[in-house]
C-alpha cells in the first residue's frame, strides 16, 4: 500500500520518459497496485537538464555525461522527487552524497544500431561519406574502421537525429538499439552492430534508478524490480569507468555478461581519431558467492581490466585520453 505518492524524476526527451513510464509499471507491480491507480500513485516529473539545453557540439566540448542527470539529482535532493530514472551510460562515477542506486532492472538489447535512410551498414557507404554522431567513442570506433569516412556533429533525441539524416546531413549515424526498442521504432532502418565488431558505451542499455540514501520506502520499492545479472555487470562496467575516470572526453567502450557463473568483461580505450587503441577481456567465477559477494567481484573485474589496460596502452594514447 502506498501511503503518499511516490514522485518519479526524469528527462523531457521521449525517451526518457518512455523509460521513466516503464519504471513506473515496474513500480506499480511491485507495490501490487491495480494499473488505474499506477499514473496517481507514482506521478512524473520531468526536467530539462544542461545538456538537454546546450545542443551546440559535441557532450565532450559541452561538458560530458553529468551534464544529463544533474538537475535530476537536485530534484532527489530537495524533495521535490523520491526516485530517479536514468540511463546508466549518462552516469558520472560518483554519485552526490546522500543519493544510492536502488536497482538496475532488467537491460535493454546493448548493442549499437547503425541508421540510414537505405539500411545501409558501414562497409557500405561511399569513400568520403559523412556520419554524424557527437559520440567521441563512436566517432573513434568509426574512424578506426573507416579513417576515410567523415564525422560530422549529430546532437539530438532520436527524432531529432533522423529529421537530420532525412535532410541529408549525413548518409548515416549512430542510435542505441535498446533506445528503439523502448520507443518502438521499428520501423526505423538499421544494422545492429555486434558487440564482437563494435563495443557499446560502457552502461548502455542498461537504467540506473536512484533514490535518497534515507528514503527507506523507495528503496524497497525498487528492490522488488532488481535484476541481478543486469546489476553485477554494469558494477563491473562502473568499476571501469570510474578507475579511468572516464567521462565524454574519454573515448571508451565495454560490456559485462554473465552467462551462468562466469562473469566476462570486455573493454577498450582509443585514441579520438581512431588510430590508436588498447583493449582487455577478463572473466571471474561467481560460483558460491552470496550476492554481495558477486556484487565485489564484479567491481574487481572491472578495476583490473582497467588497470590492465593503463598498464599495457601506448603513451600517446594515455596521454590523448588525459592519462
Amino acid at each position: 500500500m502506498i501511503q503518499k505518492p511516490v514522485t518519479i524524476a526524469s528527462r523531457r526527451s521521449p525517451l526518457a520518459v518512455a523509460q521513466a513510464e516503464a519504471v513506473r509499471a515496474m513500480l506499480g507491480k511491485a507495490a501490487e497496485l491495480r494499473e488505474a491507480a499506477w499514473e496517481e500513485s507514482f506521478p512524473i516529473k520531468t526536467f530539462v537538464t544542461i545538456g538537454d539545453r546546450n545542443m551546440a557540439g559535441s557532450l565532450a566540448e559541452v561538458g560530458g555525461k553529468g551534464l544529463f542527470v544533474k538537475e535530476i539529482e537536485m530534484a532527489l535532493l530537495t524533495r521535490e522527487a523520491d526516485i530517479a530514472v536514468h540511463s546508466m551510460k549518462d552516469m558520472p562515477a560518483e554519485m552526490p552524497k546522500g543519493l544510492v542506486q536502488a536497482c538496475v532492472p532488467e537491460r535493454e538489447d546493448p548493442r549499437d544500431a547503425f541508421v540510414s535512410l537505405t539500411g545501409a551498414n558501414i562497409e557500405e557507404l561511399p569513400e568520403g561519406a559523412r556520419v554524424g554522431t557527437s559520440s567521441i567513442r563512436r566517432a573513434s570506433q568509426l574512424l578506426a574502421r573507416r579513417p576515410d569516412l567523415k564525422v560530422v556533429p549529430f546532437r539530438g533525441n532520436v527524432a531529432t537525429r533522423l529529421s537530420k539524416l532525412e535532410r541529408g546531413e549525413a548518409l548515416g549515424t549512430f542510435l542505441a538499439e535498446a533506445g528503439l526498442k523502448r520507443l518502438g521504432r521499428n520501423e526505423v532502418k538499421r544494422c545492429p552492430i555486434e558487440t564482437d565488431v563494435m563495443l557499446p558505451a560502457l552502461g548502455q542499455g542498461a537504467l540506473c534508478i536512484q533514490t535518497r540514501e534515507d528514503d527507506e520506502t523507495s528503496r524497497e520499492l525498487c528492490r522488488g524490480f532488481n535484476d541481478d545479472a543486469a546489476e553485477i555487470a554494469t558494477t563491473a562496467e562502473r568499476a571501469f569507468v570510474g578507475r579511468l575516470d572516464g567521462s565524454c572526453r574519454t573515448p571508451m567502450a565495454g560490456l559485462a555478461e554473465l552467462d551462468g557463473d562466469r562473469l566476462r568483461f570486455r573493454a577498450e580505450i582509443l585514441h579520438p581519431d581512431g588510430h590508436l587503441r588498447c583493449d582487455t577481456e577478463r572473466d571471474a567465477s561467481l560460483g558460491g558467492k552470496d550476492h554481495d559477494e558477486r556484487l565485489l567481484t564484479a567491481f574487481a573485474l572491472g578495476a583490473e581490466a582497467a588497470e590492465d589496460i593503463l598498464g599495457r596502452a601506448e603513451p600517446d594514447l594515455l596521454h590523448a585520453i588525459g592519462q
